[in-house]
């Protein structure tokens, strides 16, 4: 029964989006599944294109795929059909019956709290004031909808289905372990668990279904909005190194430290890594952009990316050196990770 969960690490950003993508490309599953709200965008590049998505899982490359979204997951009705549309996606991606709908009324009553908007730096999409509704049991569903009617289905029963005849599940999670509502830096996270745990009970999984568990982390950590990063640099620091980045939903500037393997460590021990993707590893080694092998890799970034496979003691299969989905380098079957 093979699941493979691809969850963040940090404070989300950290490309789980292209390793998604990736992963699709090169293991071909039969169906892609994301979980979290619209409020996470996951970028993917692939041979020179730019695709910027907030509900479609990043694993529609794999045009065999069947794509969902989790049950447990919130949309926001525009940019779910918007993006459905732009990608020629009908009768290929599917909501569940039960995933949860966000509104105007949940954008403008997020937007007027002061202390979501000006403390926590809330991405101001509605997921929060969505997710108090269905807590509340007043949360309208998809099936509310005539508009998604040729986009619904019981995703659970058919993910279950699947999984009975062997095939392989790609999940791809939501933002990162340390914006989780319960395990993050409370109160400055989102609104749900972040975890590869929390993916599998959004979509109606069990954890004896799953055979890896990737976790994605940058080689240096950013988040947006309040909350500590420690180790944090001013931003002329970070532009001075490469790594000023822009929130994909929001576009503001992301802030910015140096890797940190004692956050990273406590996310690889809490969702059970098999194995970790690292990122952006050609933002801190130049000489790596868009190399394909692992032997030409310059020395020192081997030499780091060892240290932090020894330091997390979990091997690193995926590494990302840039934008591109191309420039990959896929140790798994070296690592003994892929089925």
């Amino acid at each position: 029964m093979p699941v493979h969960v691809v969850v963040g690490g940090f404070f989300g950003d950290e490309g789980k989006g292209r390793v998604a993508a990736h992963l699709a490309l090169a293991r071909r599953p039969w169906a892609c599944a994301r979980t979290g709200a619209t409020n996470a965008g996951h970028t993917v590049v692939y041979q020179g294109r730019v695709w910027k998505l907030r509900a479609t899982p990043s694993g529609f490359l794999h045009p065999g795929a069947r794509l969902y979204i989790a049950r447990g997951a919130l949309v926001d009705l525009e940019v779910f059909l918007a993006e459905a549309e732009a990608l020629g996606l009908q009768g290929r991606i599917w909501l569940d019956y039960n995933t949860g709908v966000i509104t105007r009324d949940h954008v403008e009553r997020e937007r007027s709290d002061p202390h979501l908007m000006k403390t926590i730096g809330s991405t101001g999409t509605g997921v929060g004031a969505a997710m108090v509704d269905r807590v509340l049991r007043r949360l309208r569903l998809a099936r509310d909808y005539p508009e998604l009617r040729g986009y619904l289905a019981d995703t659970q029963a058919e993910l279950l289905d699947a999984l009975d005849r062997g095939e392989l599940v790609l999940v791809e999670a939501s933002q990162g372990y340390w914006l989780s509502l319960y395990h993050g830096t409370y109160p400055y996270v989102t609104s749900r668990d972040t975890t590869a745990a929390a993916a599998l009970s959004e979509l109606g999984l069990g954890p004896r279904s799953v055979e890896r568990v990737t976790v994605v982390l940058k080689a240096y950590v950013t988040r947006v909005g309040g909350g500590p990063l420690p180790g944090e640099l001013p931003q002329d620091k970070a532009l001075e190194l490469g790594w000023a980045e822009y929130g994909t939903v929001t576009g503001r500037p992301r802030r910015v430290a140096p890797f940190n393997p004692e956050l990273a460590r406590r996310a690889v021990r809490a969702n059970t890594a098999t194995d970790l993707a690292l990122t952006k590893v050609d933002r801190v080694f130049p000489g790596a952009r868009c190399r394909r092998r692992w032997e030409d890799l310059p020395r020192e970034a081997r030499a780091w990316i060892e240290e932090v496979e020894d330091k997390l003691g979990v091997p690193v299969t995926v590494i990302g050196t840039g934008e591109d989905v191309e420039c990959t380098i896929d140790l798994s079957r070296e690592k003994g990770v892929e089925a």
